[in-house]
């Protein structure tokens, strides 16, 4: 039997880009910098753009902030108005515990949640826009 990949012709390797209108970009900034950790590529005054790992084939991955009065015809949506759930970011077991460490000392709320099922554990946090951003590792499974 073919798989659907063969089938297309092409099969999608990787997260290239996650793309985030804002209405307060420092904010939005200074959360992915200085609370996440993420480490910024490019700044083109009001479109921030951060670097994430395991780019594929040469395309480096990013976390992309849009200040939404470059755009006004295209605002952020409010919560209401977005079906994302939240963005997950991959870090291993002992970076997951120092965020909790980290998040604790600068004083940003966080909750854990286990997923047996698939040998994760989520940390979630909320940017200042109220985006839930979960901090994903595996953990050793017992079966």
């Amino acid at each position: 039997m073919k798989s659907p990949a063969s089938e297309r012709g092409f099969s999608v390797q990787g997260l290239g880009e996650i793309a985030i209108r804002c209405r307060d970009i420092e904010a939005m900034t200074a959360f992915y910098r200085d609370i996440i950790g993420l480490e910024i590529l490019a700044d083109r005054s009001g479109l921030i753009f951060f670097s994430l790992p395991n780019g594929v084939a040469g395309h480096t991955a990013v976390l992309a902030l849009f200040d939404e009065s470059r755009n006004p015809d295209r605002p952020a949506p409010r919560s209401a108005g977005s079906t994302l759930h939240h963005i997950a970011l991959t870090v291993t077991p002992q970076g997951q515990a120092e965020a909790c460490r980290w998040f604790d000392e600068q004083g940003v709320n966080w909750r854990a949640e286990a997923f047996e099922w698939i040998g994760w554990r989520g940390v979630f946090v909320e940017d200042p826009e109220g985006n839930v951003v979960e901090l994903v590792a595996a953990v050793e499974r017992d079966d």
